[in-house]
């Protein structure tokens, strides 16, 4: 789950990292008085789930309580890459001396963590990396030992970070590291980590990312969850307990088992190139259980994707056999009715094939396409979308 700034900021505080909370408003009207509880002088920051927000006129400074209430008034509404500002942040404005970058991930890559950090701050990391790699620090970090002392030591040096902060620096990167940690995060950004002109520093920006496999243990975490602010499939495919991420693209796209339904996005994308630029419009994981009940509610969600044009099935039968999934198609398009008005490409392979052929052959729908081969049925599926 990625959090928004605000909630990415009482994360910090609750970790004792150096920042200021400010004051969430989701109506312009309220602007004023919190800019004036923040001594008038503010910044008013679209709260949305990406980056670029500055650049997209989501970020403007307030010199008064007047002026806030009128930057809060062109900010909320705005959209920024997709996604609608529903709130905003008033926060006091800072007398900043230096920007900073600095980050704890996961590098599944190579089994561990990775600290990434850089002097050259409030810009975007991917830039700074091209234009002058040498200003970008990257520390591996040992699950079983952590950020100590010595470990912060070593970061602050490979980041060059001014000998005047760097006893600082030390010890808040000891603390994102508590929340990185102790939070269950999956990614933990500052940019920018700022030195004030008092010499202080302090977390201006804020970018966590929750591991939600780690609910069970962080009752807590829930409460950050903004259901207005989630897709609307991707909050029914949830419901349905589907394993469901909405893409930009035109093709549906239906698999049991995530490295299948993956390699199946890789191969309609191709194929896609040969027919006006077809994509996939989602990542649609049913599983091993690929009955009737389920097959509809996946189709169900992706079929409510105007987006969509046509469905790509794409099953291997291994514990769940193909006639069983056939039999979940023939009777998910009896379920959904004239919902399902969608060509569908099927192919299947594995456990039983034959009968699963067979059933789809007699049932005869006329929306439903089969091909033999993977590659084929995303070309296919790729030509109806495109029609």
């Amino acid at each position: 789950m990625d959090l928004m700034e605000y909630q990415a900021k009482e994360l910090f505080a609750k970790h004792d990292v150096p920042v200021q909370l400010g004051t969430v408003i989701t109506d312009a009207a309220d602007a004023a008085a919190a800019a004036e509880a923040h001594g008038g002088r503010v910044v008013v920051k679209a709260q949305v789930k990406t980056g670029g927000r500055g650049k997209a006129g989501g970020v403007k400074l307030a010199r008064d309580p007047q002026e806030a209430e009128a930057r809060a008034k062109e900010i909320l509404g705005m959209d920024i890459k997709g996604h609608t500002v529903r709130r905003v942040l008033v926060a006091p404005a800072a007398d900043i001396a230096e920007e900073y970058y600095f980050s704890f991930l996961v590098d599944r890559a190579h089994r561990n963590y990775l600290c990434i950090a850089s002097i050259e701050g409030g810009v975007e990391i991917e830039v700074t990396a091209v234009e002058n790699p040498d200003a970008v620090a990257k520390v591996a970090i040992d699950p079983l030992v952590g950020v100590d002392d010595a470990k912060a030591a070593e970061i602050v040096a490979a980041t060059r970070f001014p000998a005047e902060v760097a006893d600082q620096a030390a010890e808040v990167i000891r603390r994102l590291w508590d929340v990185f940690i102790k939070e269950d995060a999956t990614l933990v950004e500052v940019n920018p980590l700022v030195k004030l002109a008092d010499g202080r520093l302090e977390a201006l920006d804020g970018k966590v990312t929750l591991d939600g496999n780690s609910d069970f243990r962080q009752p807590a975490h829930p409460a950050f969850e903004l259901r207005e602010e989630e897709d609307p499939l991707e909050l029914a495919a949830k419901e349905k307990d589907l394993n469901y991420v909405k893409l930009d693209g035109a093709v549906g796209i239906i698999g049991n088992g995530a490295g299948l339904v993956m390699s199946t996005l890789d191969v309609v994308a191709y194929a896609g190139e040969q027919h006006g630029g077809v994509e996939p419009a989602n990542f649609l994981d049913i599983g091993g259980g690929a009955s009737a009940q389920v097959m509809a509610d996946g189709l169900h969600i992706i079929l409510n994707d105007p987006q969509v044009k046509a469905v790509f099935v794409n099953v291997f039968g291994g514990i769940t056999a193909c006639d069983a999934v056939a039999d979940g198609i023939v009777h998910a398009l009896e379920m959904l009715g004239d919902e399902a008005n969608k060509p569908l490409v099927v192919r299947l392979d594995g456990n039983n094939v034959e009968e699963g052929h067979r059933i789809l052959a007699e049932a005869n729908h006329p929306l439903v396409t089969m091909v033999d081969t993977m590659d084929g049925a995303a070309d296919k599926v790729a030509e109806l979308a495109n029609a």
